[in-house]
């Protein structure tokens, strides 16, 4: 993937791992579009980067997602980078009255949405490359957030195979595996002893000038190598 001169679209890009990309792309001379629920938010983006175009957009809503193609078609049809970065974290037991709810909401976003925004952007004959932002908790899961886990288990598989399906279409697929960062995912404070984004942003961005297909920076780096024998080690002490 080229760094600069791209027209690049991150779901939930105004906060966590989705402002650190905003911010590194404007900063590497892309032209760069976010979309996110909450407009407020989208808007103190764009009074830090005036350059970042902005659209409210509910991603687990299908109609929502159709919009947000339809609008980039008709105004924006250069687009040629999707970048799949939006996602929720619940923390949860399966016997919590509101499990099933707050489930079929994560793999909604988690899982549906992404599938659903690379079958429609295929159709944009400019599209050249799909960023996929899974999680190195795709490998080894935490028993905490069951679901999310899981979700990012099967975005990685499919991540995979749409590698392999787009070759003949030409468009590049990466993998972006991020650990544990210091962002409010799954809720304010818990993530807080992490590292922060800026050097996850630093480190894959390294590896993006390599034309590396698979992004990954410390835990997911070593989950993303490790044997059987050592994925097994890390789930029962991450899981006690």
């Amino acid at each position: 993937m080229k760094l600069s001169g791209n027209k690049i679209l991150i779901t939930g890009g105004a906060s966590g791992i989705g402002f650190g990309l905003t911010e590194r792309f404007i900063k590497e001379a892309n032209s760069v579009i976010i979309c996110g629920r909450r407009e407020e938010a989208l808007e103190e983006v764009k009074v830090k980067f005036p350059s970042v175009i902005t659209k409210v957009c509910d991603l687990s809503k299908e109609e929502d997602r159709i919009e947000l193609y339809d609008w980039i078609s008709e105004n924006h049809p250069d687009l040629n980078v999707l970048v799949n970065n939006a996602g929720i974290q619940n923390w949860m037991n399966i016997s919590d009255s509101d499990f099933y709810e707050k489930a079929t909401n994560e793999i909604s976003i988690n899982v549906i949405a992404p599938v659903h925004l690379i079958n429609l952007f295929i159709n944009l004959a400019s599209l050249d490359t799909i960023i996929n932002v899974t999680s190195g908790l795709a490998f080894t899961p935490l028993s905490k957030v069951p679901v999310y886990c899981a979700s990012k288990a099967f975005f990685h598989s499919f991540t995979i195979s749409l590698r392999h399906i787009l070759k003949s279409k030409n468009i590049e697929v990466i993998e972006m595996i991020p650990p544990a960062l210091n962002t409010d995912l799954g809720g304010k404070g818990l993530h807080d002893a992490q590292p922060p984004v800026s050097d996850f942003i630093h480190a894959v961005f390294q590896q993006m000038k390599e034309g590396k297909p698979e992004l990954t920076f410390g835990f997911s780096e070593m989950m993303v190598k490790a044997t059987p024998e050592i994925i097994n080690a890390t789930f029962n002490k991450m899981n006690p």
